[in-house]
């Protein structure tokens, strides 16, 4: 379990890169959405999905 954590804060500040190049904020959202929702979920495809839809609506209205 330690492990996974560490990989989801690496994965999680992987993904904020490309916020702070100016990338797409749907883009963004969608992998921090997906980041977030895996981690709640304990790594299920369905949370991981649900949490990019998530992110990227939200993204999308920044």
């Amino acid at each position: 379990m330690h492990i996974a954590k560490k990989f989801m804060l690496i994965a999680f500040a992987a993904l904020m890169l490309p916020a702070m190049t100016g990338c797409s904020s749907t883009a963004v959202g969608a992998g921090v959405g997906a980041v977030g929702g895996a981690v709640l979920t304990g790594g299920s495809a369905v949370g991981t999905v649900g949490g990019a839809v998530v992110g990227g609506v939200i993204g999308h209205g920044m």
